[in-house]
């Protein structure tokens, strides 16, 4: 599989300083958001809101036990990656540590945000999407 397809469109949600205050360039850039792209299966829900990475709805709520960690770390293994548990978990590669994913747990939502860039981006969208899937291979 290859990188996350959403780049050019994640960029053209985005603006510089030149038309941070122009409110028509705002709004024809918030039509974009009318027909959101989805990837694995996965819509598109919005971005990062410092880091900018795509955020994608999980089909199902992710409630984190011994086994859907357990899972995660696996994942993360097959990915040349380990997990970092902060506020929520991060996938990082083990070569150099940047960040690849995250996995966020809400009440009422799952989301994986996935760097654009990383080579296997939706490879990982997919196994992420299948091992923490309740009663899945990983829960």
């Amino acid at each position: 599989m290859t990188k996350l397809t959403v780049g050019p469109y994640v960029a053209s949600l985005k603006t510089g300083p030149a038309l941070v205050r122009d409110r028509q360039a705002f709004l024809e850039r918030a039509r974009l958001r009318d027909e959101v792209p989805t990837v694995a299966g996965l819509p598109l829900v919005g971005l990062g809101g410092s880091c900018g990475k795509p955020a994608f709805l999980l089909p199902y709520l992710v409630r984190w036990t011994e086994q859907s960690t357990l899972a995660l770390e696996e994942v993360a293994t097959e990915f040349d990656c380990f997990v970092e548990y902060g506020a929520y978990p991060h996938l990082k590669l083990n070569d150099g540590g940047q960040e690849v994913a995250a996995v966020q747990d809400w009440s009422n939502m799952g989301m994986v945000f996935m760097r654009p860039g990383y080579e296997r981006g939706e490879e990982l969208l997919v196994r992420l999407r299948e091992s923490l899937e309740p009663g899945g291979s990983g829960t």
